[in-house]
C-alpha cells in the first residue's frame, strides 16, 4: 500500500496456495481477496489520500554546490542571529516533533544578513521546520517564499518556560 505521495504504508501478504494444498494452518494466512479488501480499506483513509503540498527541491541549483546531497534535497535557511539566540530551543523542538535537524554548514550572506542552511530528506519535515521557525525555502541559491499550505499540521511547541 502506498499513499498519494508514493510512500509505502503497509505490505499486505496473502497465500492462496495453502488453501489449495489443504494445509492445517491455512486459516492463519490471508487469502488474496481478504488481503485486497484490507489494502483497499487502508487506502481509503482520508489522510493517506491527500497529497502533501509540493515545494521545489534544491536539485535545480544553478551551479555546483558542495552542500547539496541527493538524499536530502529540501533546504531551508534560517537567519544566523536567530539560530544563535534560539539554537537549544530549535534542537529541542525538532527532537520533540521527531524532525531530523541536519545543518549543512553552508552560510549565505544576503543583503547584509547571514543565513544558515538545513537540509531534509522528507519534504514534510522541511515544510514543518520552515513554517515553525519562519525560515526561507531555497531553490538553487535563491530564496523562495511560498504560501503556507492550508490544513498543514504545525510543529508542536515544547511545554517549558522560554521555549519556542
Amino acid at each position: 500500500m502506498k499513499d498519494a505521495n508514493g510512500v509505502v504504508l503497509a505490505n499486505v501478504y496473502s497465500r492462496d496456495d495453502l488453501i489449495k494444498m489443504k494445509w492445517d494452518n491455512y486459516t492463519s494466512n490471508l487469502s488474496s481477496d481478504e488481503a485486497r479488501r484490507i489494502a483497499l480499506a487502508i487506502s481509503r483513509i482520508p489522510t493517506f489520500m491527500n497529497h502533501e503540498p509540493r515545494f521545489p527541491e534544491r536539485r535545480n541549483a544553478e551551479g555546483p554546490s558542495t552542500h547539496w546531497r541527493r538524499s536530502h534535497p529540501y533546504h531551508v535557511a534560517l537567519q544566523d542571529a536567530y539560530v544563535q539566540e534560539n539554537y537549544d530551543d530549535i534542537v529541542e523542538c525538532c527532537q520533540f516533533n521527531r524532525v531530523p535537524l541536519d545543518a549543512t554548514g553552508e552560510i549565505l550572506d544576503r543583503g547584509g544578513v547571514r543565513w544558515r542552511t538545513y537540509c531534509f530528506a522528507r519534504q514534510f519535515d522541511a515544510i514543518r521546520f520552515w513554517d515553525k521557525f519562519n525560515g526561507s525555502w531555497m531553490l538553487g541559491m535563491q530564496f523562495v517564499y511560498p504560501a503556507r499550505p492550508e490544513n498543514f499540521p504545525a510543529m508542536k511547541s515544547v511545554n517549558r518556560k522560554g521555549a519556542l
